[in-house]
């Protein structure tokens, strides 16, 4: 898998190259400041970009900022977010194209290295790679919202659904069976108004589609 890295800070940045490499990737390409990363993410196309969100020169989004500007020119560019605290409105910045291939994590989660690399995975698969906390912060943002007709056990589910898990894990996370968990994302897809689609990416959608309700304000 080619990878992109921009993060400002000289020591993660090289921890991340060196942990890629050791895990079989290749990084195409690091930036150390906000101009370098859109030119960087244009020429080489990475499979995914793992991106810091504030960078110079103005440690404000410059990092986020190239990655909504890439996902314009390359559709589908998947986009792995680090940053030092949940920023709602960053998060909502990047989930606002209610597109698949997306990811938030904060940084702290990039020494659990198993779980690091299986988000990375999964956002350059397509998929959805939430950290727990930015889920807590996005599902709890707004009341007056479809999430207030789900019951405690769905909005677990929903949960851990947004974090990327798979029916199997969420089983066994929660020690019930594959097909209550089933059913319980059928209930969620159902009272979120979320009708099936033949889509293979019908439950990123899903996901991000609530996700992107419970941002608006």
């Amino acid at each position: 898998m080619r990878v992109v890295i921009a993060e400002d800070n000289a020591l993660l940045r090289e921890g991340l190259v060196l942990l890629l490499t050791s895990a079989g990737h290749e990084v195409a390409a690091v930036a150390a400041g906000g101009p370098e990363v859109l030119p960087a993410l244009l020429e080489h196309r990475p499979d995914v970009a793992v991106l810091d969100v504030r960078m110079p020169p103005g440690f404000r989004d410059e990092g986020l900022r190239a990655a909504l500007a890439a996902r314009a020119e390359i559709p589908g560019l998947p986009v792995l977010v680090l940053s030092q605290y949940v920023e709602e409105t960053y998060a909502a910045e990047l989930l606002g194209g209610g597109a698949g291939g997306v990811g938030y994590l904060l940084k702290d989660r990039v020494g659990r290295v198993d779980e690091f690399l299986d988000a990375l995975e999964r956002v350059a698969a397509g998929g959805t790679a939430l950290d727990p906390e930015v889920v807590a912060e996005l599902l709890a943002r707004r009341r007056d919202d479809p999430l207030d007709s789900l019951t405690p056990r769905e909005r677990e589910v929903l949960a851990l659904m947004a974090e990327g898990r798979d029916n199997a894990t969420i089983a066994a996370q929660l020690v019930v069976t594959e097909r209550a968990i089933s059913k319980h994302i059928g209930n969620v897809f159902q009272k979120l108004d979320l009708p099936p689609s033949d889509s293979g990416h019908r439950r990123v959608l899903a996901v991000l589609a609530y996700l992107n309700r419970g941002l608006r304000t």
